[in-house]
């Protein structure tokens, strides 16, 4: 099977999951959020987010080197980064529980410390299935990977939903998240066939810590612009402002699912095209197009419906997720645009530039967040969201020494007509005028003719 139809066939497991999950995903939040409100749900995207940060610092970039390894995996290649998976999660669980009572006098919410208490004990078994999951993307073997993450997620809700009803609050996630988690382990461990033993050979465990380190440095401080909603919303707008916050990045989320398999993707594919910079630099191009194309439509339509179909759906209380989605949603969008550069780089072993524009990023992110939450609210966190926009400059200039420039016309232009009209309610109607305008343009259609006839030669072929 060749390059070209294994990654379609890999995406195309990887879109239709996520497109399934976006769909479980708009029936969970809905009954969860509805049921156990804005406050508990605020507390529990606390502990969450960061929860999701400690499991990030855990991983070392360990499965994105079992990923990208050249030539053939060893055996003892998984039982390497299995035992040290294992040592990471013990340690950083311990670590973090000394941490706890610093954390629960910061963000000052009451409830906080037990649900936090509950997650870290799951880190060690969360750290854990990368290793089989490593096996089956590196294989490209996305069918199994997008039915068990999709099994999961079901059975997450499944659990969580009926707890809620009962009055769990926001407890009744941590349960769905455990169910979850063990499902996971159990049916990646089956799938990729590997059964876990403890290796270690102290040269591959520096190589894979040396990778890593560059690797998860970048992954570090760009994760921290999750724990800013947490840590300085949470702190000084309280559990509901959180909650708001985190309703509108969920719902951007979930709507972002083609972007978020195309990244999956990103680096097994990119990682055949390392040798070839002019190869790489078309593949830039075309793929932040697509992206832009494949999430603009979406985040734009959740932007038209959802003042008619939040109060409906989720309840009066819920309205102001309305004033900061427009903000994050842009984020997001732009985001797209830039999201193939930071994969190339990894490929090509420019961690420590990768690193240096997610300082920029989460920098100018803290900066601003800390600025403006405190004299708006919400929407303070949804300006410094377009403050950040400044940092691609960084990742758009390390992208040209490494690769080319890539032509980002098209994309930008798309970006421009979609990001507009996000702020249609602001705005008025006439926002609408530059999606009009790009949908006009002869470019847009040639392009558009051109994926329809790829789309018709991979169905045939």
């Amino acid at each position: 099977m060749s390059l070209r139809t294994q990654v379609l066939r890999g995406g195309t497991y990887l879109a239709v999951r996520q497109g399934l999950g976006m769909g479980l995903s708009l029936v969970g939040v809905v009954f969860l959020t509805r049921t156990i409100g804005p406050e508990a749900y605020g507390l529990y995207a606390t502990t969450y987010s960061l929860y999701n940060y400690l499991y990030t610092l855990s991983q070392w970039g360990i499965s994105i080197c079992l990923i990208r390894r050249e030539g053939e995996a060893q055996r003892q290649d998984y039982d390497q980064a299995f035992t040290l998976l294992l040592l990471l999660g013990v340690v950083a669980g311990l670590v973090a529980l000394l941490a706890l009572p610093w954390l629960a006098w910061w963000v000052r919410l009451e409830g906080f410390r037990p649900l936090a208490l509950a997650m870290i004990c799951g880190l060690p078994l969360n750290l854990l299935t990368l290793v089989p999951l490593a096996r089956l993307e590196r294989e490209l073997d996305y069918r199994q990977v997008a039915l068990i993450e999709l099994a999961g997620q079901a059975t997450s809700y499944a659990v969580a939903i009926p707890l809620a009803f009962q009055g769990w609050g926001a407890w009744s996630l941590i349960g769905g998240w455990w169910v979850q988690q063990l499902l996971s382990c159990l049916l990646l461990y089956r799938a990729a066939k590997y059964r876990p033993a403890f290796y270690w050979n102290l040269d591959l465990a520096r190589e894979m810590v040396s990778y890593g380190l560059g690797y998860s440095a970048s992954m570090w401080i760009w994760q921290l612009r999750s724990l800013v909603n947490p840590l300085v919303v949470g702190r000084f707008a309280g559990a509901e402002a959180v909650g708001y916050v985190a309703l509108a990045i969920r719902w951007v989320e979930v709507l972002s699912f083609v972007r978020n398999a195309t990244w999956r993707i990103s680096l097994a594919t990119l990682a055949r095209l390392q040798g070839d910079r002019q190869r790489l630099a078309a593949a830039i191009t075309e793929g932040m197009r697509l992206q832009v194309l494949a999430l603009g439509p979406f985040l734009l339509g959740f932007a038209l419906v959802s003042p008619w179909l939040l109060p409906v759906v989720f309840g009066e209380t819920w309205l102001p997720v309305l004033t900061v989605y427009p903000f994050i949603a842009l984020s997001y969008l732009v985001n797209t645009v830039f999201n193939l550069h930071s994969s190339a780089l990894y490929v090509l072993r420019h961690n420590w530039q990768v690193t240096i524009f997610h300082a920029v990023h989460i920098a100018l992110f803290v900066g601003a967040a800390i600025l403006l939450v405190p004299r708006l609210g919400p929407v303070g966190y949804g300006w410094a969201e377009v403050v950040t926009l400044l940092s691609y400059i960084v990742i758009h200039i390390y992208t040209v020494r490494a690769v080319g420039w890539p032509d980002y016309g098209i994309a930008v232009a798309w970006v421009g007509g979609f990001a507009l009209a996000l702020f249609w309610r602001d705005l008025g109607w006439g926002a609408g005028v530059g999606l009009l305008a790009i949908a006009l343009w002869p470019q847009t259609w040639r392009v558009l003719g051109g994926y329809m006839q790829s789309l018709r030669k991979v169905q045939h072929g």
